[in-house]
């Protein structure tokens, strides 16, 4: 497993606005965030492809974390190695690379 600068970035970024924003909720969602990624270490190709793969250079697959609206991790898979590319709320427009 492999967490790029970029999607960890993300998830800092993530994190400090939700503990701004609701600071009990901002904990649970690190700990969940973790979790779902750690999640993608096993059978990671049980996971669609996210609608942006076709427009992105190669096979992009998402995870959905959360309820109401979920967020998707984006994440590629080469050989055995799983990268986590992006972390983005679902209302967000579509990824554009």
């Amino acid at each position: 497993m492999v967490i790029t600068p970029f999607a960890a970035d993300n998830i800092r970024e993530a994190h400090g606005w939700l503990k701004t924003e609701n600071p009990p909720y901002a904990t649970h969602w690190l700990r969940g965030i973790k979790e779902a990624i750690l999640d993608l270490g096993s059978m990671p190709e049980s996971h669609p492809l996210a609608p942006e793969s076709d427009a992105l250079d190669g096979t992009i697959r998402q995870r959905l974390f959360g309820r109401s609206t979920p967020w998707r991790i984006f994440f590629t898979i080469e050989e055995t190695t799983v990268y986590i590319l992006h972390v983005r709320h679902g209302r967000r427009d579509d990824w554009q690379g």
